[in-house]
Order: C-alpha cells, then structure tokens, then sequence
C-alpha cells in the first residue's frame, strides 16, 4: 500500500490537504509527437497543427479574490488524438508584486491529487517566499482530473466515500476472506469512478499531466517552464525535464521522488520512513511529564503495535456511527508525523484512544482526507491518488507474493508494515491497469535541475532524492539535515538556495548540507 504522501500543506494541520505522496511512471511512454505539419506558437516552438488550437488559446482571466486571477486552459482528454475530446484545467495567478515579472512560476503542491490552485489561493505566503513573490507572477494549477480541472468523481453522496475509505472489511487481515472482500471493494469502487468519470479516468497518467505543464507554460507566454514541485511534483517535474528538455528552465523539486521504484519498493521504503519517524517522536516524548508513554522507546512502539492490532480485532464505534479500525488510527497517527510541529497532537491522540476514545483519531484521519466534520469531503483528492497511481505504477496482486511482502514489512518496520501490505488488492481490480515499467528518469539536455531531500523526510524518504539526483543529467542534490516532509520555506538555508536558483540561475557548487 503506497501511503497518501501530503503535499506541502501537511506542514500545517491547520490547513492539512488530502494530497497524497506517490508516483511512478516509464520512460517508455514518453514518445515524441508523430512527424506533422508544424506551426509557431507564441513562445516560438514549432507544434503540430492539431496541437495549434490547444497551444495558440488566449486565456481569459478573471478576479477570484484576493487581488488573485482565475482562468480555464483547454487540452486535449488524449495527447495522441488531440482531435477527439477535451478536458479543462484550472489555474490561479498572482501577479508580480514587484511589478516587472520575469516570468511565470509553476507551482505544485503535491500529491497525485493535490490542487495547486487552493494551494496558491490559500496559502501562497507558505508555498513561497516573498521574494519569489516579488520576482515572479505565481502560478497555481489543478492537474488533469483534480480538484476544479476536469475532475475524477467516484460518488454522488458524501456516505459512499465514508463507506470506502471508513467501512471495516470483514475477515482476518492477510486471510482469503479478507483478500477477497478487499479486493471486491476496490474493484466496485473503481467501476464507480468510471461510471462517474468515463474515459477520463483512464487518462490521469502523469505523462499526460507533464504534456499539460508544457501547454500551460505555453499559453502563460513563457518560452521555458520555471517550476517549484513538492512531493509527487518532484516527479511531474522530473518527467517533463525528459519530455521537454529544450523548453525545461529552471526546476526546483522538493521532498523528491526517485521515478525507478518499483511499487513494493516504494512502500518498504516509506514504512521505513515512518518507523523512523516514530521512533523519533518517542525519542522526544519519553520523560516528558505530559507524554503518554512511559519505558522505553521499544516498550511504547510495542504498545502503539498493540492498540492497531486490537482495533483491528475490535474497532471503537464513534459518535456518527463510524468505526474507528486499524486502517483509521494508522492514517491518524501518520498525518502528525509529517512534521515535527505536530508531534503534540499524537500525545493527544494517544492519550484519548488509550482510553477507549476516538474523537482526535477522526479528527486526524479527516483532515488526511480532506473531510469536513458534516461529513463533507473538500477535494477528489482519494479518486484522483488511487486513479494517477493505478495508472503510474505496475501492481502485482499474486496472493502469495503479497504475503511474502507482508512478512517482510512486518518484520522491518513492525509498528506500520503490517498496515502498509497488501498493496495489490486495488490497483489490479481498477478498470484501467498500468502498462509501465519503471526506470530512471535522466532528463539528457535538461539545464541544471535542484533536488532537495530532507534526511529524516517519512514520506519521500531521503534515498530518494539521492537517487534522483544522480540519474538526472544535470541533477544537482541539495540536503537539509532535519525532520519532516519537504524542506523549502522550512529551512531558511534550502529557502535562499531554492531562491538564488529559481531568480537568479545560481547552482551551488557543492551540496551546501543545510542544518538551519
């Protein structure tokens, strides 16, 4: 089970998105436009003429508060029928506080299924900087089937999301009964979306999302893409580079990826992240007077362990007749541990379900899903993750190689791996499946792109960004040594690195090992 990793506004349970870590995709689909008669867009770039009506549009933008402007771009539903139907994309603009902007900075906050216009429209002082503010008009985008673009529905009652994303399977967890029940959940819930949805759904991948960017920097004027990724936009950032190597400027990419993964990997390596996590948090907690531990750090995790395979057994029924299990608490537990300025609501969510209550666990776990206490969901941000990975990332639903996998989670990392197994009983059921392979992302005649990792990130663990920068032709790695997910805005050395790159063109010339 790959993790919903957060975007950049998991650094804030105050304004927490359902956005959602993960990622993948294949070399092997980013194959050039077939040879056609060409024509001139307004950056200069010669497009086919199917592409010219896509990429000759005028925007019209409109006031959205804020002293914010809105506008709709058109794209093609299929890149390589570009003559067939059309989706709509959703951006939001703030112009140049400096006046004179050198350009247009796209922003994605995460994801797959984080909305980049809330993300500018809400919270654009902590995407970035005043100085980027300064220099660049700031750009916010919806990806293909998110939030206010042409959306992925999966539902038209707020109930059918609780039932799929809160319902209890019956059975024991690993068990046929359970595998089976799991598996006819995932696959009735994927027949939904596309009764809901159409052929869009099969058409979220994140090449398709990459061709996209380079329409959106086209028809904002732009004759090559300055772009800020955090999380899953490390890796839309990064599959352009190879797309689009000529039109790639200057990309800065945050909490990264490393695209060569393959789908069990990525998991085993973010149960590791949040075991560490973990352990952090009760490094910090034990012998603090309010902590709700007491003993050792191993005797807490073992405790911890414990109450998820109770509620497993015997989930605690919660005032709106939700049930709060061990798929709820996991999700509660994780979303604080995203940021070390959270750890205090673990103390609180502990201590409370120590006791046999569950109100901060639904607290936490609708904030991870976007879901309002009425019982209201803010975004498509779960359609749109299961969707993007389903069609990112080979799944292998083989039964015994999921058990095997499970041990192996379990013994690893014995606190989440066993809550983070059994991957393959959804994306195998989706009406559409992955055809890709994963393999390295070099991006050859890119310019020279950032890659920022934080040492103790959970959800994009560090290995990752490493690993990214050493493939990428021009990959240049940029550590910060500290805790949480994402680095930019939250240490003031990435912050004036990022800045210096982004404005200026300045690349350090050597890992500058950032501590504050």
């Amino acid at each position: 089970m790959t993790l919903r990793g957060l975007s950049r506004l998991a650094g804030s349970l105050a304004t927490a998105a359902v956005v959602v870590a993960l990622l993948a995709g294949c070399v092997s689909w980013f194959q050039p436009l077939d040879r056609a008669p060409t024509t001139s867009t307004p950056t200069g770039e010669d497009v086919t003429e199917e592409l010219a009506p896509f990429y000759h549009q005028t925007l019209t933008w409109t006031g959205c508060g804020g002293g914010m402007q809105c506008a709709n771009a058109t794209a093609p539903l299929d890149w390589s029928a570009p003559a067939g139907d059309t989706i709509e994309l959703a951006l939001i603009r703030q112009y140049a506080t400096g006046g004179q902007p050198r350009g247009s900075l796209l922003i994605n906050p995460g994801g797959p299924g984080g909305s980049g216009v809330d993300f500018i429209r809400d919270s654009i002082d902590f995407a970035t900087s005043d100085r980027l503010q300064r220099e660049f008009t700031v750009v916010g985008f919806d990806p293909r089937g998110v939030g206010a673009s042409t959306p992925i529905t999966c539902a038209d009652d707020p109930s059918q999301l609780d039932d799929y994303i809160y319902g209890i399977v019956p059975g024991e967890r690993g068990s046929d009964e359970w595998i089976a029940a799991t598996e006819q959940k995932n696959a009735a819930f994927g027949q939904a979306c596309l009764s809901f949805t159409g052929d869009l759904l099969g058409r979220v991948d994140t090449v398709s999302a990459a061709r996209d960017l380079d329409l959106l920097r086209a028809v904002l004027g732009d004759t090559t893409l300055t772009y800020l990724g955090y999380s899953y936009g490390t890796y839309l950032g990064a599959v352009y580079a190879e797309l689009f190597p000529d039109r790639a400027g200057r990309l800065a990419l945050d909490g990264a990826i490393d695209p060569s993964t393959s789908e069990f990997d990525v998991t085993r390596t973010q149960a590791t992240g949040f075991e560490n996590a973990l352990i952090a948090y009760l490094e910090d907690c034990t012998g603090r007077q309010d902590c709700p531990f007491a003993g050792t750090v191993e005797h807490s995790r073992a405790r911890i362990a414990a109450l998820l395979r109770k509620l497993d057994a015997d989930p605690i029924p919660a005032s709106d007749g939700r049930m709060l299990g061990a798929g709820t608490m996991f999700n509660a537990i994780i979303l604080p541990l995203y940021n070390e300025s959270n750890w205090p609501y673990l103390d609180d969510l502990f201590t409370e379900t120590f006791a046999g209550g569950t109100e901060m666990a639904f607290l936490l776990a609708d904030s991870y899903n976007d879901r309002d206490a009425d019982g209201t969901y803010n975004s498509n941000g779960t359609a749109a993750f299961l969707s993007i990975n389903c069609l990112d990332y080979p799944s292998d639903g083989d039964v015994a190689t999921m058990r095997a996998e499970a041990q192996l989670l379990a013994d690893e990392s014995p606190v989440f791996g066993p809550w983070m197994a059994y991957g393959g009983t959804l994306c195998p059921q989706w009406p559409f499946l992955s055809t890709t392979d994963r393999q390295p992302i070099t991006a050859p005649g890119s310019p020279d792109i950032l890659v920022i990792g934080t040492t103790n990130d959970p959800a994009t663990p560090y290995v990752w960004a490493q690993a990214l920068a050493s493939q990428l032709e021009s990959g240049h790695l940029v550590t910060f040594e500290g805790e949480g997910h994402t680095a930019y805005g939250s240490s003031d050395c990435v912050t004036g690195v990022v800045d210096d790159y982004l404005v200026d063109g300045t690349v350090p010339a050597s890992d500058p090992n950032c501590t504050s």
